[in-house]
């Protein structure tokens, strides 16, 4: 299907992670260091945190404070009411890696996906954990053996959905009361998972690179394929029901705008850290879409 596709930010690094707040649209910039808001056509540019150990997954507490995912010090941040960052939760001795993209749940439990490997060094793939993070800060790996986990949402009863983008699936939880992920399984498969694990003939094993992902109305998610350059809506089991190309890279997306039918999406030539380091290449695009948002984020 053709659609439409808006330019409405430019000039960043590298655009991940959006959100859609409170009215306005939420998003990390890698090499800038920053997170920034806007308005829904992309005006009233704002920076709302200084992060400089590179800014990833956004998510809110219950009372509105904001929590900020720090990559490379592995830290989750606390944004005060005045501004502020404090550190929520150290992560550090919990995973072998960069942190990544997160969910937060109603209660204000953090589900923080990481690398599990150097992938900008060109180290071996390994698997990667899961990483749970109560309200007070107290932190426990609940699963393992994940092929980088990444964009995830939690649907309106209770299920966890995770992209592995180097697994070629999606796999999904039931969250426990007391926050425990049980019922592990497969919710969507795009093809086998990837026997190789040196990172470019790994590459070409990867059917979709799912990365940033969100949830629609129906059920179905939108997932950003870091790997094919293209935005696929996929329902529960695998199926495709949708794709299109925006002539860049896409690397995360995000239901959102007053109606809740705007897909906001990152988009960057490639997600090599050096290039897009030197360059101000990255951007925020738009796509209106036929059904509204559900779930979390």
């Amino acid at each position: 299907m053709s659609r439409t596709v808006n330019t409405i930010v430019t000039d960043m690094s590298y655009t991940e992670c959006p959100r859609w707040h409170e009215g306005r649209l939420w998003f990390s910039d890698f090499y800038t260091y920053r997170v920034y808001s806007a308005a829904e056509d992309g005006g009233d540019l704002r920076v709302e945190a200084d992060v400089p150990e590179q800014p990833s997954g956004l998510g809110w507490l219950p009372d509105g404070r904001l929590l900020i995912v720090s990559m490379r010090d592995r830290r989750l941040l606390r944004r005060e009411a005045d501004g502020t960052l404090s550190t929520h939760a150290d992560l550090s001795e919990h995973v072998g890696g960069h942190l990544n993209d997160m969910v937060v749940d109603e209660r204000g439990r953090a589900f923080v996906g990481e690398f599990g490997f150097d992938l900008m060094g060109g180290a071996a793939l390994e698997p990667a954990g899961l990483v749970r993070v109560d309200p007070d800060g107290t932190v426990e790996k609940v699963a393992t053996g994940l092929w980088f986990p990444n964009g995830s949402v939690i649907t309106g009863d209770g299920t966890l959905l995770v992209c592995e983008t180097f697994g070629n699936r999606v796999t999904a939880f039931d969250i426990a009361d007391d926050g425990t992920l049980t019922g592990r399984r497969v919710w969507a498969t795009f093809g086998e998972r990837p026997t190789e694990v040196e990172f470019g003939a790994m590459l070409g094993q990867v059917v979709v690179g799912a990365d940033g992902c969100c949830l629609d109305a129906d059920g179905s998610l939108w997932i950003a394929d870091a790997v094919g350059g293209r935005v696929v809506r996929v329902r529960e089991g695998g199926d495709i029901v949708e794709e299109f190309r925006t002539g860049s890279g896409v690397f995360a997306c995000m239901l959102g705008g007053r109606d809740g039918r705007t897909l906001f999406l990152s988009g960057a030539p490639d997600f090599h850290e050096e290039a897009r380091k030197q360059a101000r290449e990255g951007s925020v695009l738009s796509v209106r879409v036929d059904t509204p948002r559900a779930g979390r984020p």
